[in-house]
């Protein structure tokens, strides 16, 4: 499972005009479900992005994590994070997990992240988004649960 994470002071994401997710402060999280990943997968990476300390204390020192903070997280599905650019132009996305895979994975995701008591938006699963956001820092993370990067 793969995550690109955004400290941000703001974003959202739309679907056909409409918003279906919004924060003010807190963490965009984009999901990547592979086709190995499974529920391990998932609590590995929700409670590592939870606990992540890149927000800053009195001193100015990435030193809380959004549980600290009192942030939020809105997630993205994003299988697009599997894509393998290495041969040719466009890219191969076999690695991603199949949407009825991906999707049981992400709900699930995006449940345990509700159980550490954080307030959380999310995009809907398979659909064409529009995400906005203001990168605060800016701060961007590559996560990978099996240690890719």
């Amino acid at each position: 499972m793969r995550a690109v994470v955004q400290r941000v002071s703001e974003a959202s994401v739309r679907v056909d005009s409409e918003v279906v997710g919004e924060i003010r402060g807190g963490l965009l999280v984009f999901l990547g479900v592979g086709r190995e990943d499974d529920e391990k997968d998932v609590d590995f990476l929700a409670g590592k992005i939870a606990n992540l300390r890149i927000f800053p204390d009195e001193a100015r020192k990435m030193n809380l994590s959004l549980l600290d903070s009192g942030g939020a997280m809105l997630i993205v599905s994003q299988f697009t994070l599997h894509g393998d650019c290495r041969k040719g132009r466009r890219p191969a996305f076999i690695a991603a997990a199949p949407p009825e895979q991906a999707a049981p994975l992400y709900e699930r995701f995006v449940a345990q992240v509700e159980r550490f008591g954080l307030r959380v938006a999310a995009g809907r699963f398979g659909a064409m988004m529009e995400v906005s956001l203001v990168n605060d820092g800016p701060v961007t993370l590559l996560l990978d649960s099996r240690g890719a990067f």
